[in-house]
């Protein structure tokens, strides 16, 4: 029986490549999704990969939606926290709900979600946990304080609950993608594109989700025991932490 990797955020974007490389890599995947039900529909119809719909921001959602999953599917064995949403401002005119909700979904959403499963891969004496973080929570990024603090506190989530971790053959490690050429990305306009955001990647281009996909897959796989508590930063050269 093939291993069950859950994907949050999994049907679109960064987090769909993801999950199609993981079930061509032989995982059984499970692919949640927030909000956008006729996008999650599209992509099980495309691609085979069962979706479940909860709010990862939700400490009980994300109990009953992995329940589900794993009654479903089996025990989750590689966890890849990749949801994740923008409600950016500058911060005098930031909210408290837009940095409430940034937080609650960036940062909480992995403690939300990873304590769920962590007993299980304890018990099991394996898991892989990887969360995917930003460029923007290594350098931080105007108008986006939330953000930013967010996906930094990310990595250091990772680095802490590696070394709890590495004794139990679980690893935890992070992924912090550059500009990647999603929908969202190349909605942008593109003079705005070509003028102020690819001439600052060394390598030309914006990245594909599934470079950043291939990098899960490395992490995720066995043979992969001896890395944790390491962060991938695959941003084309723009950013050398």
């Amino acid at each position: 029986m093939s291993k069950v990797a859950l994907v949050t955020g999994g049907s679109r974007g960064i987090g769909a490549a993801i999950s199609v490389a993981l079930k061509n890599a032989g995982y059984s995947v499970a692919a949640n999704y927030a909000g956008n039900d006729d996008a999650a529909k599209a992509f099980t119809a495309e691609t085979g990969i069962p979706t479940y719909k909860w709010d990862v921001s939700s400490y009980e959602a994300c109990g009953e939606g992995i329940a589900k999953v794993e009654a479903d599917l089996g025990p989750v064995v590689v966890l890849v926290n990749n949801a994740g949403i923008t409600r950016d401002a500058m911060f005098h005119k930031m909210t408290p709900d837009q940095w409430n909700a940034v937080v609650n979904t960036n940062l909480t959403g992995l403690f939300n979600m990873t304590h769920q499963v962590w007993n299980g891969m304890r018990d099991r004496s394996f898991g892989r946990v990887i969360n995917i973080s930003s460029i923007n929570g290594q350098k931080g990024q105007m108008g986006q304080a939330n953000y930013s603090a967010a996906k930094a506190g990310d990595l250091g989530f990772t680095k802490a609950l590696a070394q709890e971790g590495a004794a139990k053959g679980i690893t935890v490690n992070a992924i912090c993608p550059g500009y990647i050429g999603t929908e969202m990305v190349r909605a942008v306009p593109e003079k705005v594109l070509n003028e102020r955001i690819i001439p600052l990647i060394p390598v030309g281009r914006l990245g594909e989700p599934e470079e950043i996909a291939r990098c899960v897959v490395f992490l995720a796989a066995d043979d992969a025991g001896f890395i944790t508590g390491s962060t991938i930063s695959a941003n084309g050269g723009q950013y050398f932490a």
